[in-house]
């Protein structure tokens, strides 16, 4: 069904709201650090030189240029945003601030592959807003019937909390740092799948495909196609597909950048190593895919690409031989459907892989959108109704972006399972 011109602006004004985003990072954080310093100087004289033999000017002064490696960092990622296709206004542009950074205009249009050197590509299909593994209200999008009217846009706590978050995920996908957290849920699932296909010699692998919905920044997807099976992820966040095309495809050597994810929280710190330690990325080369590798990311809501019972451009029905979801069953605003559509989409005798906790996003939304919170057990009890036989049933003790170093973490007890489509 094709998108009628106010959904493309929406759609279009969301993404200009996020590329504003990536680029008022540093203004936005190092005036949240300025606050630290002026509440410094609300303090009698005496309480001053005290924090200041303890050096916590120098903390702050440390925290400003992390801050700044930190924007230099994110807008490198937004400097050429090509993959959605959207004009971005002239004023849509950084404004000058101590970032130094500069932003880009996209040039391509709808629903143009990028190609990466082994073959990865991004498409792109129009999708609204955007949700992560985080609480809050999903952030305003300022609707445009005269893009050249259109105020400039000041990104709210929730849209920083979002690049913020973003940064965290960096650690996660493409850090070693981040290694021993992704293997917790990562390892599981790519055993499940190499052992789901057995039998089938690994120079065949790539005749199967394999679907990652919620592919966030893309490791995932991409060790699975390292494995050499046929791969798709799907993400919907702009803030994570900016991301993910970046280090996919701009980053051309391991290592190559250095962030500082944990500099925004002065809170719960045994040290200031554990709030100020750099983080480079990416761990691996992510262009050293086997030749040929089929490797894509495709943007959008996944009900909307993968739902519609008849899509012309690619039917989905029964063509996909796994599906593999992380954290992302609780993306839904109604579960049925999305379990109808992974049991839909899958081959006969194709598997569903899913590791994760059920942290309803649109729980209590104040967006009026609808919102369906079923327990493990009645997830369970859906699934085999649909008609999904589930075996290799476990809970995973894990965490989702946690700083290692912090005084306070939050453990997920995620439920893992294997299920075949059995009718």
């Amino acid at each position: 069904m094709p998108f009628s011109q106010a959904e493309i602006e929406e759609e279009q004004a969301h993404f200009a709201n996020v590329i504003t985003t990536f680029q008022q990072y540093a203004a936005y954080s190092l005036a949240a650090n300025n606050r630290r310093r002026k509440d410094l100087f609300t303090l009698p004289v005496a309480d001053q030189e005290i924090l200041e033999s303890l050096k916590y000017k120098e903390k702050l002064a440390e925290a400003d240029r992390a801050i700044l490696a930190n924007a230099e960092f994110l807008n490198q990622v937004v400097a050429n945003p090509e993959i959605f296709g959207h004009d971005l206004d002239e004023d849509d542009g950084p404004e000058e601030g101590p970032s130094g950074g500069s932003g880009g205009q996209s040039t391509t249009g709808k629903g143009h592959p990028h190609d990466h050197p082994q073959t990865h590509s991004h498409s792109h299909s129009h999708s609204h807003g955007s949700h992560s593994h985080s609480h809050g209200s999903p952030s305003a999008i300022t609707s445009v019937s005269d893009t050249s009217k259109r105020k400039k846009y000041r990104p709210t706590d929730f849209d920083m909390d979002k690049l913020r978050s973003t940064l965290k995920q960096f650690v996660r996908d493409w850090s070693e740092e981040g290694k021993s957290e992704r293997e917790l849920s990562y390892g599981p699932m790519r055993d499940a799948l190499l052992q789901h296909f057995a039998d089938i010699p690994p120079e065949e692998r790539g005749n199967f495909r394999v679907l990652v919905p919620g592919a966030g920044l893309g490791r995932l997807a991409w060790d699975v196609a390292k494995l050499g099976f046929a791969c798709q992820g799907n993400e919907f966040s702009h803030y994570m597909l900016l991301s993910s095309y970046f280090i996919l495809n701009r980053t051309d050597e391991i290592g190559k950048h250095t962030i500082y994810p944990y500099v925004h929280s002065f809170s719960n710190l045994p040290s200031n190593t554990a709030m100020l330690r750099p983080i480079t990325v990416p761990d691996v080369l992510p262009s050293s895919l086997p030749p040929g590798s089929n490797f894509s990311l495709v943007a959008g809501d996944f009900e909307e690409i993968y739902g519609a019972e008849n899509n012309e451009d690619e039917p989905q029905a029964g063509t996909w031989d796994a599906i593999m979801t992380c954290f992302f069953i609780d993306t839904a605003k109604n579960i049925v459907n999305y379990l109808r559509i992974i049991h839909r989409i899958l081959a006969p005798g194709g598997v569903w892989i899913n590791c994760g906790p059920l942290l309803w996003h649109f729980e209590n939304n104040s967006t009026n959108d609808p919102s369906i919170e079923l327990n493990l057990e009645e997830v369970k009890a859906l699934a085999r109704k649909i008609g999904f036989e589930i075996s290799n049933k476990r809970t995973i003790d894990t965490t989702y972006t946690n700083n290692t170093q912090s005084m306070l973490g939050y453990t997920y007890h995620a439920a893992f399972w294997t299920a075949t489509k059995v009718i």
